[in-house]
């Protein structure tokens, strides 16, 4: 029987058998960067794992609308409560307006999207594009009676929702715990409950970004973009809502309660949610010097680095540990995912070049018999939750054929060459989003080359003389020369 696509549901908390609310049309939405840095390693495991998903469910013959946000204002709320407004903070210290912030750093982020071969989303909406629609779904909510006004603020009444609703269903979180490790915080005074949280912020007249709106200037409350884009393009409900576990609570959680509070309708069907990035066993963090930007793979300029990698390398790594798993770095892991990546692209070479028309027309071998059935264990393993470890095991084992296929003149048939030409490249290339890298593939150099010099400019500009140096003796040690003008401008040779 043909395998169905089995998706683990993070609000019933199991697998389910994914089946579309209007198909074959699929609604996919996804967290997008908060754009006033350079994306980070967590940030692109996850969106390397969206892209996968979508890129598995249009191979499954769905027709999916993908929309993937970026947050370019905002009052954005971490988990124990914290405000912070990353963008205006961002723009006083480099000296530049919010949106050429912006600007630099969405930027940064398709660029690097695009040399991990991400797909681009199908609509990449903004935050400061919508505040329209924002400010109408605040209205609606306060229409509803679960949101009220303080002080120009606009909080969403948790405990009044709580009378009807799970607030916590998503999480697991349940409110009296929440009590217990809040903390006295700015404007917890303005609340009527602990739990309630800003779904428009008032702010002061020295904030740069702030728009007008019916209860005075403010931002929207970081949560309120994704309730209103996800639906906007997707409708009231729609099939997957994808995003990492740091932000299931309260981010994911909140989103929930808003179109529930707006709209009277639980938007979701299916909630999944990528796992974190660790670095030799420990939780990637800069204080503890164990944090690395993705440029920094790439040019090796990071002393926890013994070598750079490429971008297909760093992939190939990543989709060897199933999304919702931990995934931990180490000069080790990513030196076996190198060879790994290398005998499968040198599997997929050999298979190109073979000709059916040299084989067999037909045999019922046990050659043929054992390549298809692993040949039908590739999507059979993507069908189940999306599992990207035993379908690159799979393919390891078809490597291994195609190279005594070529080697040692093992028997086949014409249509089971047929069969694995097809199937491998679409599973390595297609789904995987691999790509064989060739030695002479001048604009992707060219591509890394700008990029990494773009970061030791930063590093420079930032007076991190330790970084910049290092990313000039790891270049070096490529036979890359890297010439500094008396203009300000950089260039690069090969030696």
């Amino acid at each position: 029987m043909e395998s169905r696509l089995h998706i683990y549901n993070t609000l019933s908390r199991k697998k389910e058998e994914f089946i579309p609310l209007n198909p074959p049309f699929v609604g996919l939405y996804a967290c997008g960067p908060t754009v006033y840095s350079e994306v980070h390693l967590g940030n692109l495991r996850s969106f390397t794992s969206f892209d996968m998903m979508y890129r598995y469910l249009m191979y499954s013959g769905y027709k999916v609308r993908y929309v993937r946000n970026i947050t370019d204002a905002g009052h954005i709320t971490d988990d124990a409560g914290v405000d912070n407004d990353r963008i205006g903070d961002r723009a006083r210290l480099e000296q530049l307006e919010p949106m050429e912030i912006v600007q630099k750093y969405t930027v940064n982020f398709h660029e690097v999207c695009k040399l991990f071969n991400l797909l681009p989303p199908s609509v990449e909406p903004t935050a400061t594009g919508h505040i329209l629609e924002q400010i109408e779904m605040v209205q609606r909510i306060i229409d509803n009676g679960y949101g009220y006004v303080a002080n120009g603020s606009v909080y969403f009444d948790v405990r009044k929702y709580s009378e009807k609703y799970n607030y916590g269903k998503l999480s697991g979180r349940k409110i009296d715990e929440l009590l217990e490790t809040t903390r006295e915080l700015d404007g917890q005074e303005e609340k009527k409950y602990f739990a309630d949280f800003a779904i428009w912020k008032a702010v002061t007249p020295q904030h740069i970004q702030k728009w007008n709106s019916p209860w005075g200037a403010g931002v929207p409350g970081w949560h309120l973009e994704c309730s209103v884009m996800s639906t906007k393009y997707l409708g009231k409900e729609f099939d997957i809502h994808a995003g990492g576990n740091d932000i299931k609570f309260p981010h994911h959680e909140c989103e929930i309660a808003q179109s529930v509070g707006a709209d009277g309708i639980e938007p979701v069907k299916y909630w999944v949610h990528t796992n974190m990035l660790t670095v030799n066993g420990e939780k990637m963090s800069k204080s503890k010097g164990n944090s690395f930007l993705p440029l920094e793979l790439f040019a090796g300029a990071h002393p926890l680095l013994a070598k750079p990698y490429s971008p297909s390398v760093v992939r190939f790594f990543m989709m060897q540990t199933h999304y919702s798993s931990t995934l931990d770095f180490s000069n080790e892991a990513l030196q076996a995912a190198e060879k790994g990546f290398a005998r499968l692209s040198d599997a997929y070479k050999i298979l190109a070049e073979f000709n059916a028309t040299d084989f067999k027309s037909e045999s019922d071998n046990a050659n043929d018999i054992e390549i298809i059935k692993l040949i039908n264990e590739l999507k059979s393993n993507m069908d189940d939750d999306f599992n990207t470890p035993k379908t690159i095991a799979v393919l390891f084992d078809l490597a291994s054929y195609i190279f005594k296929i070529k080697h040692e003149s093992l028997a086949i048939s014409a249509n089971t060459i047929s069969s694995l030409q097809t199937n491998f490249k679409i599973f390595f290339e297609d789904v995987l989003g691999l790509q064989i890298q060739e030695s002479g593939d001048n604009n992707l150099s060219s591509g890394l080359m700008d990029l990494i010099l773009e970061m030791r400019k930063e590093a420079r500009t930032n007076k991190n003389w330790n970084t910049s140096d290092l990313i000039r003796d790891r270049l070096a040690s490529l036979n890359i020369q890297v010439k500094d003008e008396k203009d300000g401008a950089v260039s690069w040779t090969s030696i």
